[in-house]
């Protein structure tokens, strides 16, 4: 980002080093400078920070709303048939008052649905940024083995509260690969084989 409002930067800073929201925080010295630094993004959260900010500060205030976007990420993984070191992710957010994990497992179970993928299963994970947290596993019948196809989670308060965003506000957001859901709704064997 160019630029960055100081205010948030500031409660962003204080949550860090202080908690808030009913967090202790991170309890570390919180560097500007880290912080903007220019780096191969590995995810895509920092376009639903900037989208729910946002939509936490303008005018009349916050009102549900849902954020999509597809974009390349890169990890530092070795190649083989179910990794790529860069891929796309579909990233998801949906802001709106009182959600639940709930919510979050109906919509991956409707979407994988719709695009012909229901062998699903779902599995606690962390995430610094959301709890709960889940990772979305589908089943790949050629490979047969599951194939971790997206992560998600609710975001914590400690992440909303400096936005600005009503305390009854929930947000839950994931992360899908492109390429993995790709590979078993056509039974490609080889992540590759796709580009």
């Amino acid at each position: 980002a160019l630029s960055v409002p100081e205010p948030y930067l500031a409660r962003v800073k204080a949550m860090h080093e202080e908690g808030g929201a009913g967090s202790i925080g991170y309890r570390y010295h919180w560097q500007r400078s880290e912080a903007m630094k220019n780096l191969l993004r590995t995810h895509t959260t920092a376009v639903s920070a900037r989208m729910l900010y946002e939509l936490a500060n303008q005018p009349g205030g916050f009102k549900p709303a849902r954020f999509f976007s597809i974009d390349r990420v890169f990890r530092n993984e070795t190649l083989d048939a179910t990794h790529l070191a860069e891929f796309h992710q579909v990233e998801g957010v949906v802001a709106d008052y009182d959600l639940s994990l709930g919510d979050l497992l109906g919509v991956f179970t409707e979407f994988f649905r719709r695009i012909g993928i229901t062998n699903l299963k779902f599995k606690p994970a962390y995430n610094p940024y959301t709890e709960p947290s889940m990772e979305i596993f589908g089943y790949h019948p050629d490979l047969k083995k599951w194939t971790e196809i997206g992560n998600s989670g609710i975001f914590r308060p400690e992440m909303l509260a400096p936005m600005g965003l009503p305390s009854n506000v929930r947000v839950i957001a994931w992360g899908l690969s492109l390429e993995r859901p790709t590979m078993i709704k056509y039974r490609i064997k080889n992540i590759r084989d796709l580009f």
